[in-house]
């Protein structure tokens, strides 16, 4: 665990603290990244735009909003060109994207597990991957 926190820069107390406040709000922008995207989706439904392109460009607004305020409540101590960062944020979350459609399928179809269920599971590895991602690289 020590070099877990070491690889992390967690070195006292107060780092921990901080890095967990820091995690906290990240799980607040995730909230509303989930009503852009669910809000966007649906509209974009109703406007009668085909479900893979509804899909696609509720995914662009919500990584949108995340960029948004990550820059200005989880990582406001970035200070990176904001065109730079918002490639970087989209390459990121686009990869856990890709990797979290992955496992979907692996687990629905060749595990049994349920698809309602399969999605909180990628959550768990998704959310801390893509923090750790826009932490260290995106807004480092």
């Amino acid at each position: 665990m020590k070099k877990l926190f070491t690889l992390l820069g967690i070195k006292t107390r107060d780092d921990f603290a901080a890095f967990i406040k820091q995690f906290f709000k990240f799980g607040v922008v995730g909230l509303s990244n989930t009503a852009v995207f669910l809000g966007s989706y649906y509209a974009l439904l109703y406007l009668g735009m085909f479900y893979v392109l509804a899909n696609i460009m509720g995914f662009a607004l919500s990584v949108l909003n995340a960029f948004f305020w990550s820059r200005r409540f989880v990582f406001t101590e970035s200070d990176k060109s904001p065109g730079r960062q918002l490639l970087k944020v989209y390459s990121s979350y686009g990869f856990t994207f890709l990797l979290s459609l992955g496992t979907l399928m692996i687990m629905v179809e060749v595990l049994g597990v349920s698809e309602v269920i399969a999605p909180l599971i990628n959550m768990c590895y998704t959310v801390p991957l893509n923090f750790i991602l826009n932490k260290f690289w995106a807004f480092r």
